[in-house]
């Protein structure tokens, strides 16, 4: 029989964006319940549309289609994290300074997008998470679409940590002036049909915790899906649920909590041997705080009994450290 604390909820949000102080309550315990045991909900009642989701998984697939030449026109350079990344260019174990195979997976990916051009986005310590976004010149319609779904992800974003902040017996704007300039990576992942076995230790993702604040995934089909690994070491898969987004926190938010919250090791596991020729892709979104914001535990997540146990950081030193940590050799130069 699985541990209760292992499960990952299904949370409705829709009573906590709609609702009275009491349906906030509700939603905001069982979110904090979640945090604390596994570090992973699936969320319903979110207000992103099904048709725009539709488009982004069509236009990505006629990307990722195209031929590899054409794809690395705009690889991702080492200074920024924008364009695409091909095959064997990342090791997600990597982070944890875990020796694998590189990952079986190629994404593309963007940053924030039509921000002021001022001293904080474009001086020296805002550039590098401010970089213009690549576009490729076909399919006609991506650039779009894609900048559709990142403001839905932004807004929803937004959603959650106020959401978190009462979960967090804070107010709910708490987070608000941390995260009005932020720094989110998104990127879409296309793990191809593996036409051979993987090598020794090899997955389409590595075990990795994720670096932010929180991750919203969406994904289109549960084979060779997304495992989390529960309190024994064992893994279980994420449930995959029509409609809804898989959401976990990463290490920065388990560092403002002092680890009331938990960052949990996942993976994207390969698919079945009788089902090897089935391609995934999904649409992550990685939040991440403004890169000056200040990173110090959360005062009603500490006490005389349970005094603060990181040093403060800036949301910006922390990924900086991660990212690098993940490229593979040739792609490492992030802080640069």
């Amino acid at each position: 029989m699985k541990n209760p604390e292992d499960l990952i909820p299904l949370i409705d949000i829709s009573p906590f964006l709609n609702g009275d102080i009491e349906d906030k309550r509700k939603v905001a315990e069982a979110v904090d319940i979640a945090c604390k045991n596994i570090g992973f909900l699936i969320v319903t009642g979110h207000g992103v549309s099904e048709t725009l989701i539709s488009k982004m998984y069509k236009v990505s697939a006629e990307y990722f289609a195209l031929p590899v030449w054409e794809k690395k026109s705009l690889k991702m350079p080492p200074d920024r994290y924008r364009g695409y990344t091909p095959m064997g260019s990342e090791s997600l174990a990597s982070s944890l300074d875990q020796e694998t195979p590189s990952d079986l997976k190629e994404s593309f990916s963007i940053g924030p997008f039509n921000v002021p051009f001022d001293e904080y986005h474009f001086g020296d310590d805002g550039a590098r998470y401010f970089a213009p976004n690549y576009w490729p010149e076909r399919p006609i319609g991506m650039r779009r679409i894609w900048e559709d779904y990142f403001l839905e992800m932004d807004r929803l974003a937004n959603d959650l940590m106020s959401v978190f902040a009462v979960a967090l017996n804070m107010p709910e704007n708490f987070f608000k002036n941390k995260i009005n300039k932020h720094i989110t990576n998104f990127s879409v992942i296309h793990y191809p049909a593996q036409d051979k076995a993987p090598k020794k230790n090899q997955m389409r993702g590595g075990e990795h915790t994720d670096y932010g604040s929180l991750t919203i995934v969406h994904t289109n089909t549960d084979i060779g899906g997304l495992e989390v690994q529960r309190k024994d070491g064992n893994w279980e898969s994420v449930p995959w649920v029509k409609g809804a987004f898989s959401i976990n926190i990463g290490d920065l938010m388990a560092e403002w909590t002092n680890d009331r919250w938990v960052s949990t090791m996942h993976r994207v596991a390969n698919p079945p041997t009788s089902q090897a020729n089935n391609s995934k892709t999904s649409l992550l979104f990685f939040h991440q705080p403004n890169y000056d914001a200040e990173i110090e535990c959360i005062a009603s997540c500490t006490s005389d009994q349970k005094p603060p146990k990181y040093s403060k950081t800036t949301s910006g030193e922390h990924v900086t450290m991660k990212i690098t940590k993940h490229r593979s050799p040739g792609l490492n130069d992030f802080d640069s």
